[in-house]
């Protein structure tokens, strides 16, 4: 039994005859009708009764045709699943990442460079912006794929999460700062920071979502005097004595800042969360498809910290 057995004979039974089918398949109708004997032969049992004006099909042949459709359709959808991922030639990402994100044991240039081998003719757009820019890029359809800074473990509607990084934020701060004086411990209370001048990442990330929220539930404004979209320049600032960096846990660790002392920030909600993030309904081509199951299979799970 064929394929395209059960397709001639779908066909005819559809079109009431052979004459009609052969025109729909473009096929000569005495091919056509010694393939439907062929396939009755095979199955040891006549499928159509040509004993009328119209070929209809016969008992067997009422029973058998949900099942040959059933089975058309199931090909079609294994050449559909093909086809898609043949369209990976052709196809185009963009994908979101927040300043940061893949400064935890993931080198994002390595694998997109890796992604471009094997697909070479995909196109790649990269794009570094704020954590809410991007939720509302891909929400828009404007990104596929972000990796970005969430404050909350639980995503907004219509976006799904997969979390990479989740640790907690520290407060990073240069020998010779007042502040570090009345510190005893590897913490500090978040409390604590409150007249000192911090040096944080800027409105829309979501290390400075966690630290504005943190502390307006402790009571206080942050007094941040100094802003990077970088978490290594936040380091620098505040190894040349400017202030007090809220980072995340280990990275602070550069060669230049390595007199920095960092401490925990012991208070509500203070982690900094990295997440794969992509739209409820999946991104919208096969290429985008792939490249997030290459993502979530080579991104991080988050360590315990």
């Amino acid at each position: 039994m064929e394929l395209r057995q059960l397709r001639y004979f779908v066909s005819v039974v559809e079109e009431g005859g052979f004459t009609r089918a052969a025109a729909r398949l473009h096929l000569a109708q005495p091919g056509l009708s010694a393939q439907i004997r062929q396939l009755e032969k095979e199955l040891g049992q006549p499928l159509l009764d040509r004993s009328g004006r119209s070929v209809t099909p016969t008992e067997v042949g009422r029973a058998v045709l949900p099942q040959a459709r059933a089975a058309l359709a199931a090909a079609e959808a294994v050449q559909q699943t093909v086809d898609a991922y043949t369209g990976l030639l052709h196809g185009r990402v963009t994908l979101g990442l927040v300043s940061g994100a893949t400064g935890h044991a993931f080198d994002v240039a390595a694998f997109l460079a890796d992604f471009h081998d094997a697909h070479p003719s995909v196109e790649l757009a990269l794009t570094e912006d704020t954590t809410e820019r991007m939720q509302a890029a891909l929400l828009a359809g404007e990104l596929d794929i972000a990796l970005l800074g969430p404050v909350e473990e639980v995503p907004p509607p219509k976006v799904a999460f997969r979390m990479v990084i989740d640790v907690p934020l520290v407060a990073a701060a240069a020998p010779g700062v007042p502040f570090l004086d009345r510190v005893d411990g590897t913490s500090v209370p978040l409390a604590d920071l409150r007249d000192s001048p911090l040096i944080c990442l800027p409105h829309g990330t979501g290390v400075r979502a966690a630290l504005e929220r943190g502390c307006s539930q402790v009571g206080f404004r942050p007094r941040v005097a100094f802003e990077a979209a970088a978490p290594h320049v936040l380091a620098r600032l505040a190894a040349r004595g400017l202030g007090i960096a809220v980072l995340p846990a280990g990275e602070d660790e550069f060669p230049l800042d390595r007199q920095l002392r960092t401490l925990r920030i012991a208070g509500p909600g203070m982690r900094a969360r990295i997440a794969l993030a992509w739209r409820t309904t999946g991104p919208s081509s096969p290429a985008a498809r792939v490249l997030l199951d290459c993502l979530r299979e080579a991104l991080p799970k988050p360590a315990e910290m």
